[in-house]
């Protein structure tokens, strides 16, 4: 049994394993190898405040927690984040986030533990105001139908953790014009990956209006109402949204998409935007 890292090209030379080999056998008994995807609790840490357990793939970890804090409301802003460090521990791994005194005193006000899971997006929210937030409307750029349709078909390059695996999901920051895939971030959790992606584009101080997400997935109303609390007007998935996405996408502007495979898609909202 050997545990591996991904080998995606901007991968960290350190970087904790995100898969293991393993022997299995298939129906016909013969023995073969096989690629598992890692999954580890992770701690989310914020100024000595235990805040929230996640399930996770082990990597852009420190994308994950940027883009957790945001996209859930825990700062108002990316410059609220002073610093992030990833510190793995018996269990699992820890994130230890730094924020503003002002974030913390929120946090303080309004503490929750979260039992996370890879498919659900609300594990231990305590009230029904956390889940419907007020949103900006975002009025965004059209989009080119076939630069949507490039990005999906090249997402596949883009991810080894899922070729090594079959486990995982991806987001994907694409080019509003010809749909390039710019950057990528993958996961056990659809969430997380997204995450991930809106954390690393903090990072690196993109506009979220100038490109669209892609990912992998259905598309929830959590999913939505991240794109648009960072800004991102575009979200087309592989899969078919829920009603409560669709609303939410109607409300804050967010251009979505879904059945987002081959030569086709599906326009949800705003299918004036889609050129």
């Amino acid at each position: 049994m050997t545990a591996t890292t991904d080998m995606r090209p901007d991968a960290p030379a350190d970087a904790a394993p995100t898969w293991r080999e393993v022997r299995v056998h298939d129906v016909s008994g013969q023995e073969r190898a096989d690629c598992l995807a890692e999954e580890v609790p992770v701690a989310l840490v914020i100024n000595g405040i235990s805040h929230a357990v996640m399930l996770c793939s082990p990597c852009d970890l420190e994308d994950f927690a940027r883009g957790f804090v945001f996209t859930e409301g825990l700062v108002d802003a990316p410059s609220d984040v002073y610093g992030v460090d990833v510190l793995p521990v018996v269990q699992g791994v820890e994130l230890r986030v730094q924020v503003s005194a002002q974030t913390e005193w929120r946090l303080r006000e309004r503490r929750r533990t979260l039992a996370g899971r890879t498919g659900c997006g609300l594990c231990g929210t305590d009230s029904l105001d956390q889940v419907h937030r007020p949103l900006q409307r975002l009025s965004g750029a059209p989009v080119p139908t076939p630069a949507v349709l490039n990005a999906h078909r090249a997402m596949p390059a883009w991810q080894p953790l899922q070729q090594r695996t079959g486990a995982t999901h991806a987001a994907a920051w694409c080019d509003l014009v010809d749909g390039a895939v710019r950057l990528v971030r993958e996961d056990v959790g659809r969430h997380n990956a997204l995450d991930k992606l809106i954390g690393a584009l903090l990072a690196q101080g993109t506009d979220g209006s100038q490109g669209f997400v892609c990912i992998t997935s259905r598309a929830s109303f959590e999913m939505v109402q991240k794109c648009a609390v960072a800004g991102i007007a575009t979200l087309a998935a592989v899969s078919a949204p829920t009603a409560l996405a669709v609303d939410v996408a109607r409300d804050s502007g967010v251009l979505l998409m879904g059945f987002v495979r081959g030569n086709s898609l599906v326009t949800y909202t705003y299918p004036e935007r889609l050129t």
